[in-house]
């Protein structure tokens, strides 16, 4: 019957050391460091791919990682990564500039963007080294339509442009740099009608080679633009700004091991690369992420370090 009391006795003292023990070993830690770092991606294929290349190489750097993909347009990503839903995401110079400086900005090499970016972007954000690689917007037309109005460039464009209508992103006729502002005020290119779409994706693919829509916008690396025979038009002005590829990532996310690592990514992508790699998610229809591997792969960014 003594039993009872020694268990609670040795209960009791074995709480009080716990306890002891507890206090002399601080607070536990907290973990708001070890929270994943949050790839995010626009919704359209090649912004996906980039962002699988980025979680690959954060990973193999041995940062936990989580992705969110085909989130929308820039529109909604910006506020996204400011409020901290996601912790980056592949951008473009140009785009992204734009968005930023509402069209206000002259800057067209890469060089002159990223100075701009870094000192318009909010506080908590930032950009890292941008990579080789371009994707630049493009006004892309049937070949049907290219013959039959003689173009060639978007200086061709401005007097027949009030017959013709052009697919695009929603975005598009708000703005201010590469948009239906942008294109009027530099070229005089006033279309007929202008048609929603998507972000250069199946839609707008889809639409100009049915003719629903006779020129679109799409990016210069897709190979739908080949593989249908599309043309893009030249842009003798130099309006459409350098588009290179960037990682943007709140600073809080930016420890050096994620931006060693996203850099070494920017230093080994290349336009000529981006293409290929694009080419094998749109037409042979390969996952992303097994693309994202074997780019991560070759150039020995599997590997933690």
């Amino acid at each position: 019957m003594i039993k009872a009391p020694r268990l609670l006795l040795a209960a009791a003292l074995t709480l009080l050391v716990t306890a002891c023990g507890e206090d002399l070993s601080g607070p536990e830690p907290s973990d708001a460091g070890s929270r994943a770092v949050v790839v995010g991606s626009a919704n359209f294929p090649e912004n996906a791919l980039l962002a699988e290349i980025y979680a690959g190489a954060l990973r193999a750097a041995g940062v936990d990682v989580e992705t969110n993909l085909n989130v929308g347009s820039r529109e909604v990503l910006l506020p996204a990564i400011e409020q901290g839903e996601v912790n980056v995401l592949p951008e473009y110079t140009g785009a992204l500039l734009e968005y930023l400086r509402k069209g206000e900005s002259d800057a067209t090499d890469t060089k002159s963007q990223v100075r701009e970016i870094r000192s318009a972007l909010p506080d908590a954000l930032t950009i890292l080294e941008p990579s080789a690689a371009q994707d630049q917007e493009t006004v892309t037309c049937r070949r049907p339509v290219v013959d039959e109005y003689g173009l060639r460039t978007l200086a061709d464009l401005a007097p027949v442009s009030g017959e013709l209508v052009l697919g695009g992103p929603p975005e598009l006729p708000g703005r201010e740099g590469f948009g239906l502002k942008g294109l009027k005020g530099v070229y005089g290119i006033e279309f007929k009608d202008f048609r929603p779409l998507d972000v250069a994706g199946p839609l707008t693919v889809s639409a100009l080679k049915a003719g629903k829509v006779d020129c679109a916008n799409l990016f210069s690396t897709q190979s739908a633009i080949s593989v249908n025979g599309f043309v893009s038009l030249a842009d003798p002005k130099g309006f459409i700004a350098s588009q290179a590829v960037v990682p943007l990532i709140d600073k809080q996310a930016a420890t050096p091991a994620t931006a060693a690592a996203l850099d070494r990514v920017s230093a080994r992508l290349t336009t000529r690369e981006l293409e290929q790699m694009v080419r094998q998610v749109e037409i042979d229809k390969a996952d992303a992420a097994t693309v994202a591997e074997d780019f991560l792969r070759r150039h020995g960014l599997d590997q933690s370090r």
